[in-house]
């Protein structure tokens, strides 16, 4: 296991080569001392304080990634959450870490200079990040990750990509999805530049998003399937870029198969929340596609092992289907509050310990790793995870709703989307009332897309939801 932290690594690029820049604005950039001295005069506003999560909900700038670098200094963990983000659920993320302190812009203007802190208080097995998660319980689930699982991946990632001083990463993700961990720290931890677009670059589209990037010479991309779907709509592509990472859902050709022929490599790439962004990683844009105009989801990253297992955890041959388990370094350390989902994470007799994904899977003979589905009813929302479950608890938590029930399908591109039945609690109701409800608790993503106001929910003879007895909303597909 490494015995650096992700701060120490930070600091180690930054005593290397001072004058590097480290991240890119439109109207400004920062060389690696800047950024470390900044992340000081942020953590000399709490130094001192004791804290074991501390909140981050900012505008993606120099200052949030300034922020971060404190708060691990400090030997605290951060809990990313977008200003966006429902006020109900954030407070939930907060009360349940314990977080007390939560910086936001304006815990940092008027940043003063002064002596650089030289205590990295961090340790390798120290807590990094808590990221949020759909949970089956009815309320978001918090993965913990350690350092000594981020600087893993860093090292991973320079190992297949070799990024380094002259690469220039977007940052286009939110904070609270593994993107935005690929993005930030296989960058600063591997001596490339980070380059973060405004809010009006990222409201302009694909074309506006393509000139922020021809601008500054970007050369690497890491973005959920649908970004690359966009780009492929493209003519050409800036010169600068060499590299684009899907990630996050399943990738298809019919998303890149112009891609392929205008010179980035392109990467399918695999890994749930709970084993530090990727397990694995595939280059397609050389490959063909399996039979089905999927990619395979490709071999284990450095650090990580991966095996197909059975019901009963024993290992399957190649061309055998099981759950896709993971062992190694990117293990994280498991969910805040010890929730159900907590036997996910399975400790051997010898101390060695993995993860069981919920997703199947098999090896084809050339040791490529191919998803097929999961074994349950989580769904994967333009990228994001989804429990279908937790919908539906807090569906049934609307004052409108006598009884609600939330089910995935598919559209005819295979993409999901979530439809909800519901009796009303009286004969009159309002779907604007019950949306503005779901609204309040839960992510944009996570929200139905159909409601369908029924008179009572179909049961089999099992006393279970007749799924099959229930009327099907139809979705023509977009992409």
């Amino acid at each position: 296991m490494t015995r650096n932290t992700i701060y120490s690594r930070f600091r180690d690029q930054a005593l290397k080569n001072p004058a590097a820049v480290a991240i890119i604005e439109d109207n400004r950039s920062l060389s690696y001392a800047d950024l470390d001295a900044m992340a000081d005069a942020i953590l000399r506003k709490f130094q001192g304080e004791k804290h074991r999560f501390i909140g981050i909900v900012m505008t993606h700038s120099a200052e949030m990634i300034a922020a971060m670098l404190a708060v691990l200094k400090s030997g605290a963990a951060y809990v990313p959450a977008e200003k966006s983000l429902p006020e109900g659920r954030r407070r939930y993320m907060m009360a349940q870490t314990g977080a007390k302190l939560i910086i936001d812009d304006d815990f940092c203007r008027d940043l003063m200079p002064g002596e650089a802190i030289a205590c990295d208080k961090s340790t390798p097995e120290s807590p990094a990040y808590v990221l949020y998660t759909s949970g089956t319980t009815g309320r978001p689930k918090g993965v913990v990750v350690e350092n000594h699982s981020v600087v893993n991946y860093a090292e991973a990632f320079e190992a297949e990509f070799h990024t380094g001083a002259g690469d220039i990463m977007l940052q286009y993700s939110v904070s609270s999805f593994d993107i935005f961990v690929e993005e930030v720290f296989t960058t600063l931890l591997n001596g490339a530049a980070l380059a973060i677009p405004s809010a009006e670059v990222m409201a302009g589209g694909i074309s506006g998003l393509m000139n922020f990037v021809a601008r500054h010479s970007i050369t690497q991309i890491s973005g959920f399937p649908y970004l690359l779907a966009e780009m492929n709509k493209l003519q050409a592509l800036p010169a600068s870029l060499r590299l684009l990472i899907s990630g996050g859902d399943i990738l298809r050709e019919a998303y890149i198969d112009r891609l392929r022929h205008m010179g980035p490599m392109i990467y399918n790439t695999y890994g749930p929340s709970e084993t530090t962004v990727c397990a694995s990683y595939y280059r397609c844009d050389n490959s063909a596609p399996l039979p089905d105009g999927t990619f395979s989801i490709g071999k284990p990253v450095k650090g990580v092992e991966v095996k197909i297992m059975d019901p009963g955890l024993r290992e399957l041959p190649p061309g055998k289907t099981g759950e896709i388990c993971i062992f190694g370094r990117g293990v994280a350390r498991g969910y805040i509050g010890n929730p159900p989902e907590q036997n996910n994470f399975v400790a051997l007799a010898d101390g060695t310990r993995f993860y069981r994904s919920g997703d199947m899977g098999y090896f084809m003979p050339d040791g490529n790793l191919v998803f097929l589905h999961r074994k349950d009813d989580q769904v994967m929302i333009l990228g994001r995870r989804v429990e279908p479950e937790e919908v539906e608890n807090v569906l049934n938590e609307s004052p409108e709703v006598e009884r609600g029930i939330v089910r995935p399908f598919t559209d005819e591109n295979g993409l999901p989307y979530l439809v909800a039945y519901f009796i009303p609690a009286g004969r009159e109701y309002s779907l604007h009332a019950i949306k503005s409800w779901l609204n309040s608790e839960l992510a944009d993503f996570m929200v139905p897309e159909f409601f369908v106001a029924v008179k009572d929910i179909p049961l089999n003879r099992h006393g279970k939801v007749d799924v099959e007895a229930l009327p099907v909303v139809l979705k023509e597909g977009s992409l």
